[in-house]
């Protein structure tokens, strides 16, 4: 029976539907305690989603039934924007809460940044930015955000331009403890390792589709788990390089360029599927290159929610395991669904390889293409 086959590509036409899907990021809230006494918060968030009230936090905004709304607002000028951000402010600010030893920092608007020319293709971030006096002699903060934001990655730092002391993905309704002693703002090693195991691991299931179709692309080939694995781990310590190299600083590319580099990547390993019968020993070597750029991707993702002070290496770690095991599990998923039972079989790669490539070079050809700016 070849019902495996059919149901890998129904897999990847699924996938195909996210090809011009925005999601949108996570709000990232940055809140500096100065030494003056100031509390100083900066959300970054995807505004025209907040107002059109789709949920931050990687939501499909095509799904959603506001989609007409929010595509009606990524096209405003800011001067037209943020009358619309208005009414909502005041559901945000009513539901953030920053306290101290029972007594609130008020928080008042110090100025929006939105960018002036949107580029449709992609989700505008809009800079929020509130300023607050909280209270002298308190030893913790309380916080917690509403649900109108969704997902959160908290960043905080004692100081203006300082390290950070404390980051974490919260949920809504999550109530954290601020210590202002900095005694108890960062977590222990394991601790932060399980932390960026959970994280590295949800980076590619379920939310990193375009690594997920690579993997996949190197599984076609070859359907047998040994050569399959050692691509992947080629592929693991290239991403672990570049990851380090890019949160250290010492390479910074930007998304602009990254991003398209890696749809081509999986366009070049599926097209490559559909001309080449035979696993090559210099595929690795390829593959090895890809997990390079690869871990760019991985490094602006890690860069959101932050290391902490002393805790480079516990994050790096953790991160880099999550996203292998994620790969893992994506290996022996198609394995488990086609390579066992079909992968020998002589009709595989007309029914299974050839088609199945055929779709992952056409998403992430039209992701490239997304990228890039010339589709919308």
């Amino acid at each position: 029976m070849r019902q495996g086959g059919f149901v890998l590509l129904l897999t990847l036409v699924f996938l195909a539907g996210f090809a011009r899907a925005h999601l949108v990021a996570p709000v990232i809230a940055d809140l500096t305690l100065a030494q003056d006494g100031r509390a100083i918060l900066e959300l970054q968030t995807d505004l025209e989603a907040l107002i059109a009230g789709t949920s931050p936090g990687n939501n499909d905004t095509n799904d959603a039934p506001e989609a007409a709304d929010y595509e009606t607002l990524r096209a405003l000028p800011p001067a037209d924007l943020i009358p619309q951000f208005d009414p909502i402010e005041a559901a945000v600010l009513e539901g953030l809460t920053l306290s101290g030893n029972g007594r609130a920092v008020v928080l008042t608007r110090a100025g929006i940044d939105i960018p002036d020319v949107p580029d449709l293709s992609l989700p505008r971030i809009s800079t929020l930015r509130y300023s607050g006096q909280w209270p002298v002699g308190i030893e913790q903060l309380d916080w917690q955000h509403p649900e109108i934001l969704g997902d959160l990655v908290l960043r905080v730092r004692m100081s203006e331009g300082d390290r950070l002391v404390f980051a974490a993905l919260l949920a809504p309704g999550d109530d954290v403890k601020l210590p202002l002693d900095g005694s108890a703002l960062q977590p222990g090693f394991w601790q932060t390792l399980a932390y960026y195991i959970d994280q590295g691991f949800d980076h590619i299931l379920p939310k990193g589709i375009d690594h997920v179709l690579f993997i996949v692309g190197l599984f076609l080939l070859s359907a047998q788990l040994r050569p399959l694995l050692v691509q992947v781990t080629a592929f693991t310590l290239a991403h672990s390089v570049t990851l380090a190299l890019g949160l250290a600083g010492w390479i910074n590319l930007p998304d602009i360029i990254v991003e398209p580099l890696i749809a081509l990547s999986i366009v070049f390993v599926a097209v490559e599927n559909m001309f080449t019968r035979t696993l090559h020993r210099w595929r690795t070597a390829i593959v090895f290159g890809f997990g390079l750029l690869h871990g760019l991707g991985f490094a602006g993702a890690l860069s959101e929610l932050g290391t902490g002070t002393g805790q480079f290496a516990a994050s790096l770690l953790g991160f880099n395991i999550g996203v292998e095991l994620g790969q893992i599990a994506v290996v022996v998923l198609c394995y488990a669904t086609v390579g066992y039972w079909f992968g020998t079989r002589p009709w595989y790669r007309r029914v299974i390889v050839i088609p199945a490539s055929v779709v992952i070079a056409l998403i992430a050809g039209w992701w490239f293409f997304e990228r890039i700016g010339l589709i919308g």
